[in-house]
């Protein structure tokens, strides 16, 4: 049991982690099955293994620091196994109006001055959908992006 929690402490030392995230990796240093599920209670116990407190950090991480929409944080966190509720519960934390003010954000960096041309709005599209936007915030996001440059 020392041995699975030693290597599991060595790997949230990176940075935080998703429980099955800990449970792969127990998984690939060939620990027992009942030995990784105790110590998997263990470190959710002590505080180390949260999965709501991680997809709430890392929605805002990714929002503050990538600028990315909530589709693309709704996915990555889907993917390393966070719990649907655990989802909804960090991106209900933004609103329409933050996702919107968000996506204007990335243009504002991206395109200093509005799309003008209609090939130069599709590109400004792509980007903001590739970044997790929903296309109707995205459009929107155009939209006032635009009414601020005139």
């Amino acid at each position: 049991m020392q041995h699975a929690l030693d290597v599991a402490y060595r790997y949230l030392g990176r940075r935080d982690r998703t429980v099955r995230e800990v449970r792969q990796h127990l998984e690939l240093k060939r620990v027992e099955p009942t030995t990784i599920d105790e110590a998997v209670a263990d470190l959710a116990r002590a505080g180390y293994l949260d999965d709501a407190r991680y997809a709430v950090r890392f929605a805002e991480d990714r929002r503050s620091l990538d600028f990315w929409g909530a589709e693309r944080i709704e996915r990555k966190l889907q993917a390393v196994g966070v719990a649907a509720e655990h989802v909804r519960a960090a991106l209900a934390l933004y609103g329409a109006a933050d996702e919107r003010e968000a996506a204007v954000m990335v243009l504002r960096r991206r395109y200093p001055t509005p799309p003008a041309s209609p090939r130069e709005r599709e590109r400004a599209l792509g980007l903001l959908v590739r970044k997790g936007y929903a296309p109707e915030v995205a459009y929107a996001a155009i939209r006032a992006h635009e009414a601020e440059g005139t």
